[in-house]
């Protein structure tokens, strides 16, 4: 498997079933994402902080740890953008807002600590309302815009009915 569009429209069950068949490298679906991010984040702006370095780090590792039998869950691979709400220890952490702007955590969030001890692939920080308050736009840090209609905000996950565009 090595089409870029085929790889980053797998579910997740799918990409986690072939990661850890070995029918899929988590480099490669990982640098598949970091394309696609680079590709589009310029006019959907959905990162604001990219861990390019990191999340190619650990995806080498989740390759040797699939490879040598070392299973850690059905995220083991899989590549995961972060909200920047969440405190990720040694990356800016804006919360979508200008007073936390050079905030750098020292410590990860619980869910982040929990997805990395899964092997889960950080791809970054995802864009967000300021302090998550719900309105549409950012005033510090822009608009993120809607994939599939760039005039439109994303759609926000409401309900368990509603579901979110995915970068």
């Amino acid at each position: 498997m090595s089409d870029a569009t085929e790889l980053i429209d797998l579910t997740l069950r799918a990409a986690s079933d072939l990661l850890h068949r070995r029918a899929l490298s988590p480099v490669e679906l990982t640098e598949a994402y970091l394309a696609r991010i680079e590709r589009w984040n310029p006019s959907l702006n959905a990162y604001l902080t990219l861990m390019a370095e990191d999340a190619r780090a650990t995806a080498r590792r989740a390759e040797a740890e699939l490879g040598a039998r070392t299973d850690r869950g059905p995220l083991h691979g899989i590549p995961l953008g972060l909200k920047d709400l969440l405190a990720t220890a040694g990356v800016r952490t804006s919360a979508g807002s200008k007073i936390l702007a050079d905030w750098i955590p020292t410590e990860d969030a619980t869910v982040v600590r929990r997805l990395r001890t899964a092997g889960a692939v950080l791809l970054g920080k995802c864009a967000m309302t300021e302090f998550a308050m719900g309105h549409p736009h950012n005033p510090h840090y822009g608009p993120t815009r809607n994939p599939w209609n760039p005039a439109h905000v994303p759609v926000f996950c409401l309900s368990r009915k509603m579901t979110a565009p995915a970068l």
